[in-house]
C-alpha cells in the first residue's frame, strides 16, 4: 500500500463496529419506548419538566469537545441526573415516571445539541446514546422506588446517601459505555480506556454527581427556584474548564510550532515530528499509559529532534537511528537543554535527554519515541515492503537497542489500525 504524500492512513470498516451498533441500538430502543410511553400517558408536572429541560438544553449548548476532558457537558449531565432522581417538588410528590425522564432529557439534549450537530462537532451520537442509557438507568432504579414511597420513612441523611450510591453506580455505567464507544471508534485497548474514564470520575465527574444529588434534594425542599442557585457553581466551573481547555490548546500549538523549527531549518523531513508523535501516542495507548503520561509522550515525540538545531553540521538525510552513540547522546542532551529553556514540562525534557540511553535504563516514553523514530526513518523511501523490513530490523535489534514490548506494541498498532507511515516525496 502506498501512503505517499499522506500523514497516516487508517482503514476502517464501512459499518460501525458491533459494540457501537449495540450501544446505539439500545439507546434508540430505550428512547423510542420512552417516547411512546410518554405520548400514551401524557406529560405530567409540565413545569418541572420544563425547568429541568431548560437546564439540560443550556448545558448542551455549552458542550465542547476536548480530548483531555472526560465530561464536556457537566451542567447538562447534572441536570439530567437530578431530574431522574427527583421525588418531590417543594414537598409535593411528583408524578412523572422513568419514561418521561428519558423523553424530556432526550428532547432537551437534542435541542441544545442542534448547533453541534449542524457544525459536525464532537461525536454527538455517542454522547446522546450515553446520556439516554445512563439517565434511563438512574430513573429506572429510582422512580419506581419513589412511587412506592420507599424513601419517605427514611432519615434525610440516609436518603442522601442512597442518592449518592445510585449516582456512583450511574457514573460507573457511563464510564463503561464511554470506554466501549471509544474502543469501537479507535480500536484502542479497552482496559486503559476504562481506567482513564474511571480516573475522570475523581475530577469533574464527582462534582457533576454531587451537584445532581444536591439539585434533586434542594428541589424537593425549596422547589424549582432552587435550581438556578445550584446550577451557578457548576456553570462557572464549566466556563473555567473551557478556558483551561483553550489554554491547553494554545500550549500544544506552541509546542507544535517549536517542533517544526527543525523542519524549517532543513534538519528533518516535513511532517516527521508529527508522524512520530501520532504513532508514539498510539503505541503508548496500547501499552496502557495514562492521560498525563500520554501528554508527556506526545510532547517529547514532537520535540525529540530539537537538539539538532544546535549542531553545526546537519545529519545526513535527517536520520539519527544509525548514528554513533556519542553523537546521538549529544543530540539528546542538547534537545533536553532546549526543551528546558522553552518552559515546557520538565518531564518532557527528561524523556528527550534519555533518548540515547540504553533502553533498559530509559523511561517508557523514551523507549517508545526511540523505537517509533527508528521505524519512521527506516520506512522513509523504503518502498512498499519498507514497513515489514523496518519491523524485522527493530525485532532483530531488541537485544541491545529497542525494548521488545515496545516493538511488539508498535506491530500491534500497525496491524490493528492498518496504518503505514508515509514515504518522502
Amino acid at each position: 500500500m502506498s501512503a505517499r504524500g499522506r500523514d497516516t492512513v487508517h482503514r476502517r470498516p464501512d459499518r460501525p463496529p458491533a459494540a457501537q451498533r449495540l450501544v446505539h441500538g439500545s439507546a434508540a430502543l430505550v428512547a423510542a419506548a420512552s417516547l411512546a410511553a410518554t405520548l400514551w400517558t401524557g406529560l405530567d408536572d409540565r413545569g418541572v419538566a420544563l425547568a429541568f429541560g431548560l437546564i439540560v438544553a443550556a448545558g448542551e449548548l455549552g458542550r465542547w469537545s476536548d480530548a483531555q476532558v472526560r465530561q464536556a457537558a457537566p451542567l447538562g449531565t447534572a441536570g439530567a441526573l437530578a431530574y431522574a432522581l427527583l421525588g418531590t417538588d417543594a414537598g409535593q410528590p411528583v408524578r412523572h415516571h422513568a419514561a418521561q425522564v428519558v423523553t424530556v432529557v432526550l428532547a432537551a439534549s437534542l435541542l441544545g445539541g442542534v448547533p453541534h450537530i449542524w457544525n459536525g462537532r464532537s461525536p454527538t451520537l455517542d454522547h446522546l446514546a450515553r446520556r439516554v442509557l445512563t439517565v434511563a438507568f438512574a430513573a429506572v432504579c429510582f422512580q419506581p422506588l419513589c412511587g412506592r414511597d420507599v424513601f419517605t420513612p427514611l432519615d434525610g441523611s440516609v436518603h442522601a446517601l442512597l442518592l449518592v450510591a445510585l449516582l456512583v453506580l450511574t457514573a460507573l455505567c457511563d464510564a463503561v459505555l464511554a470506554a466501549v464507544l471509544a474502543r469501537s471508534r479507535t480500536r484502542w485497548p479497552f482496559g486503559p480506556l476504562l481506567r482513564e474514564e474511571l480516573r475522570g470520575l475523581l475530577g469533574i465527574g464527582s462534582a457533576v454527581c454531587a451537584t445532581g444529588a444536591v439539585m434533586a434534594l434542594a428541589a424537593a425542599v425549596a422547589g424549582m427556584w432552587a435550581l438556578p442557585v445550584f446550577c451557578l457553581p457548576l456553570l462557572l466551573t464549566q466556563l473555567s474548564l473551557r478556558r483551561c481547555a483553550a489554554v491547553r490548546a494554545t500550549y500544544r500549538q506552541t509546542i507544535t510550532s517549536l517542533a517544526r523549527a527543525t523542519e524549517i531549518a532543513g534538519c528533518t523531513p516535513a511532517g516527521h515530528a508529527h508522524r512520530v508523535a501520532a504513532l508514539s501516542t498510539a503505541v503508548g495507548r496500547d501499552l496502557g499509559l495514562s492521560g498525563p503520561e500520554l501528554t508527556v509522550l506526545e510532547y517529547a515525540a514532537l520535540m525529540h529532534d530539537i537538539g539538532r538545531l544546535s549542531l553545526v553540521d546537519p545529519v545526513p538525510a535527517g536520520a539519527t537511528a544509525d548514528l554513533p552513540e556519542p553523537q546521538r547522546r549529544r543530540i539528546a542532551l542538547l534537545g533536553g537543554a532546549v526543551v528546558r529553556q522553552t518552559g515546557v514540562d520538565g518531564a518532557v525534557a527528561v524523556v528527550v535527554e534519555r533518548l540515547a540511553d540504553p533502553y533498559r535504563e530509559q523511561p517508557v516514553a523514551a523507549r517508545i519515541v526511540r523505537a517509533v523514530n527508528a521505524y519512521e526513518e527506516k520506512t522513509r523511501d523504503a518502498g512498499p515492503g519498507g514497513p515489514l523490513r523496518a519491523l524485522a530490523e527493530l525485532r532483530l535489534a531488541t537485544a541491545a537497542d529497542y525494548a521488545p514490548e515496545v516493538v511488539e506494541a508498535l506491530a500491534r498498532v500497525l496491524d490493528r489500525d492498518c496504518l503505514t507511515l508515509p514515504m518522502a516525496g
